[in-house]
């Protein structure tokens, strides 16, 4: 069994309005998610966040989404294959020039949102994305989440010649068939610190899930995602990282 990496999404401040607590994260995680000013973020804001990852030695990766500031990125927007691998490429080219500015480069990709759905969904869009990372630099892994069956991923990027990291969610409720449960839908995100790292423990143990109708799911998964937006969910992406250390030293991961 492999050790899971703990990713968060950061620097998704916007000018004078501040969102998360990447400072209070950033110690817990492995990898840092940062906007590229299409959901969120700015030129300061993404630079000012790649220098605190860089000061806790955390990997940086390219957070891009759907033109959709208003929205924060979760919209659906009709966008066609060649925009989106534009705008993929635009963002992760405005993140890493930052990056290099400061002596470090993009080490992955994550898209966002509505955009991450999106893709997990329709294999032409998922192949668009494919083709951003590829045509920048095909040594990038690309993040994407982990379903019940992830093989037409893997063909997929196998024909693009990119290395995925599966992704599961130490919050959110799952489907059936290892998608996320709708947000417009209730319980959709798991709420008390108790459910959020039992629930991280099933995926760090490779222990089946309880799906949102009841069903057992199984997922197989690189690197879990933690949210750190309030006390509440700092006090479990701590807990996480504490049981991940535990496991280690018990020989069990």
């Amino acid at each position: 069994m492999g050790i899971l990496l703990l990713n968060a999404d950061m620097g998704e401040s916007f000018g004078a309005w501040q969102l998360g607590q990447d400072e209070a994260v950033l110690p817990f995680i492995d990898l840092a998610n940062i906007a590229c000013g299409f959901h969120a973020s700015d030129p300061d804001t993404m630079r000012r966040t790649v220098r605190l990852a860089l000061a806790h030695q955390v990997k940086i990766g390219a957070h891009p989404a759907y033109p959709d500031l208003v929205g924060f990125g979760r919209r659906s927007l009709a966008c066609s294959p060649a925009e989106i691998e534009n705008m993929v490429l635009y963002q992760l080219g405005a993140l890493d020039g930052l990056c290099r500015a400061e002596g470090t480069q993009v080490s992955y990709v994550k898209p966002h949102g509505a955009l991450y759905n999106d893709m997990m969904r329709e294999p032409e869009k998922l192949a668009a994305v494919m083709q951003a990372v590829a045509r920048y630099d095909a040594s990038l892994p690309l993040m994407l989440m982990a379903k019940a069956d992830n093989q037409t991923a893997l063909d997929l990027a196998q024909s693009f010649g990119l290395q995925l990291w599966f992704e599961a969610f130490a919050d959110r409720a799952y489907d059936n068939a290892g998608f996320l449960v709708s947000r417009q839908l209730p319980d959709a995100v798991l709420s008390s610190q108790e459910q959020i790292v039992e629930q991280a423990r099933r995926l760090i143990m490779a222990e089946p899930l309880i799906a949102h109708d009841g069903s057992a799911l199984r997922l197989t998964a690189d690197t879990l995602c933690v949210h750190g937006d309030n006390p509440e969910s700092i006090a479990a992406v701590s807990a996480i990282r504490h049981l991940l250390e535990n496991l280690k030293l018990d020989g069990l991961v």
